[in-house]
């Protein structure tokens, strides 16, 4: 029988996270995402007794400020206990917003499954099953400073199996790292973790899901993001992930949405609208769209307007798109608006300019030659780029149509005087 073993790596709980941006707009919907984190952490506790993992990883941030309330402690407390009670061990280490330093007083109170890193160097501890040394989980917390060397410094396997006296068909490492996305938090690189030996890296402090290599059927290194979003910069799922590692298959990775409350971007098309309860109706529709995707009933919406549209001129009033935006927070009470954006823009008759004969029918000749010449207007670009420094993104060829229709709307309004480019 092939070894196995089975985990939750999760992070970023960020218990006592503040919502003040928001609480200025609605009191309500900010003390409703306060909850939302520790229901999110109730979660992550729940989908590994539900799945009867071997461990449980917290890569750090498991409360957002090293002076959490007693509410918070007791919380995080209640959730590891449950874990204990279901047999089940974690392993955790401190993160930027918690650091070592400030959990002296909280360190005493973890329940025995429970086992904290230091900070200062590498620490090493062997899990167990039915007596047997099965893996070894190496991992270092985040002091009061970043360390001014590689984080992972000394991490490696055969560092891990020495500490430990014994060899493992398993190692896991765990960091608090912002690796080459946040390169001032506890700098390491990938190279870095590739060549530790490592079986799998659960990474902490970048708020979004990451999984490298990218292109490679095996995750060898993963952040798990945040397990609520917090802001509109946190759209989309949020969770943790259910980790497995076989000896002779590639590692396997689910991830577990615990988010109670979701983020979401939303862009909606209003040029076949005839008056605002159509426009109104759309973003209802849009907002029900966007949470058919997600697990979770409640959503705070970013709603950006945009197309060609008769009502632009009255969306553009002084106080009418938040007077519009108080009556949509009326219509569902599981979806809040936190802002509405209008980026319409009125029609442009385009055969009345080229009939008329004047500049503007010149730009619309200059630019249906950019967008039929694709590689003429490429080529353009470079030297227009390479003048300034700039590399030509990547996508150029793809994203030109739609640049180049972008680009005319934009000379064709200036040219009309309007002011909503």
């Amino acid at each position: 029988m092939t070894n196995r073993i089975t985990f939750i790596h999760s992070g970023d709980i960020h218990l006592g996270a503040p919502f003040r941006g928001l609480r200025d707009l609605s009191p309500k919907w900010a003390d409703r995402l306060t909850r939302a984190i520790p229901e999110a952490y109730d979660r992550v506790v729940d989908a590994a007794i539900e799945r009867g993992v071997d461990f449980v990883l917290f890569a750090g941030d498991e409360f957002d400020t090293d002076k959490p309330s007693y509410a918070h402690h007791r919380h995080f407390l209640q959730g590891l206990e449950r874990l204990r009670d279901a047999q089940i061990p974690v392993y955790l280490i401190a993160g930027n917003h918690d650091p070592y330093a400030t959990w002296a007083g909280l360190r005493d109170q973890l329940p025995e499954n429970v086992h904290m890193f230091g900070s200062d160097g590498p620490g090493y501890v062997v899990y167990e099953r039915d007596g047997e040394p099965v893996a070894i989980i190496a991992a270092r917390g985040f002091s009061n400073q970043a360390p001014e060397s590689d984080i992972a410094e000394g991490m490696t396997r055969a560092a891990a199996e020495a500490a430990c006296g014994v060899q493992v068909p398993f190692v896991v490492g765990m960091l608090h790292t912002g690796l080459w996305m946040d390169p001032y938090k506890a700098p390491t690189s990938e190279d870095a973790l590739y060549a530790s030996g490592m079986d799998y890296w659960a990474l902490g402090h970048i708020h979004k899901n990451f999984r490298f290599p990218k292109n490679a059927a095996e995750t060898k290194i993963a952040f798990c993001g945040c397990v609520q979003g917090r802001d509109i910069k946190e759209a989309g799922d949020r969770g943790c992930y259910a980790v497995t590692l076989e000896e002779g298959v590639p590692n396997q990775l689910e991830f577990i949405a615990c988010e109670s409350v979701e983020w979401e971007q939303l862009r909606v098309d209003v040029s076949a609208c005839a008056g605002a309860e159509d426009v109104l109706g759309a973003c209802v529709r849009a907002m029900f769209d966007a949470n058919s995707q997600v697990i979770c009933e409640e959503m705070i919406a970013r709603v950006t307007l945009v197309g060609a549209t008769p009502l632009h001129g009255m969306l553009a009033t002084p106080g009418y798109i938040d007077e519009m935006r108080d009556e949509l927070n009326e219509r569902y009470p599981s979806f809040f608006c936190d802002a509405l954006i209008d980026e319409t823009t009125s029609p442009l008759d385009r055969d009345a300019m080229r009939a008329a004969g004047l500049f503007e029918a010149s730009l619309l000749r200059e630019s249906a030659k950019l967008a039929s010449d694709k590689q003429e207007t490429i080529e353009y670009l470079q030297r227009e780029f390479a003048a300034r420094g700039l590399a030509l993104p990547a996508d150029i060829d793809r994203a030109l149509e739609g640049a180049c229709a972008r680009a005319e709307d934009m000379a064709l309004e200036l040219l009309e005087g309007r002011e909503q480019l």
